[in-house]
C-alpha cells in the first residue's frame, strides 16, 4: 500500500459529546498521522457546496441542517492506505449497523438521525483530493 491522504470530519454530534480526542487517538493508533485540522463552523452555503453530490437525494436538507448545527473538525489524515483504513475505522454509515469497535458504533449511538454519525470520510482518492482542498490550502498542508 502506498502513503496517501484522506479527509475525515469529526461531525457536530461527536464535538458536542466531547469525544474528538478519543476519535483522533483511534486514527493515530491505526497508524494514521494528523497532517492538519481546524475548527470550522459551516453555514448552509458551504455545507451545501461540500455535500453537493447529494443535492438530489432526499436526505440532503437534513444533512446540511445537521452540519450547520455546531462546529466540526475537518482532519487531513496521512498513512499507508489511509482512505480504506479510515473507512474501516469509521464503520457503516448507519451507526445502528456499524460493528462494535468502530467509531460510528462507539460514538454515534444511540442514532435516530443518520447524519449524526460522528464522522465523515472520503471514499476515494478523487473525493479525498477534492475534500481536502475544500477545507485546506496547500500552505496549511506543508
Amino acid at each position: 500500500m502506498s502513503t496517501e491522504r484522506t479527509l475525515s470530519i469529526i461531525k457536530p454530534d461527536a464535538v458536542k459529546k466531547n469525544v474528538m480526542a478519543q476519535i483522533i487517538a483511534r486514527f493515530e493508533a491505526a497508524g494514521l498521522r494528523v497532517v492538519a485540522t481546524k475548527k470550522v463552523y459551516l453555514n448552509a452555503q458551504t455545507a451545501g457546496e461540500f455535500y453537493a453530490e447529494h443535492k438530489e437525494r432526499p436526505f440532503f436538507g437534513e444533512l446540511v441542517g445537521f452540519m450547520i448545527s455546531g462546529p466540526c473538525y475537518p482532519l487531513v489524515l496521512e498513512g499507508n492506505g489511509a482512505i480504506l483504513k479510515n473507512r474501516e475505522l469509521m464503520g457503516a454509515t448507519n451507526p445502528n449497523k456499524a460493528e462494535a469497535g468502530t467509531i460510528r458504533h462507539d460514538f454515534a449511538l444511540p442514532c435516530t438521525d443518520l447524519s449524526a454519525n460522528a464522522v465523515h470520510g472520503s471514499d476515494s482518492p478523487a473525493s479525498a483530493a477534492r475534500e481536502i482542498a475544500f477545507f485546506f490550502s496547500a500552505h496549511e498542508l506543508l
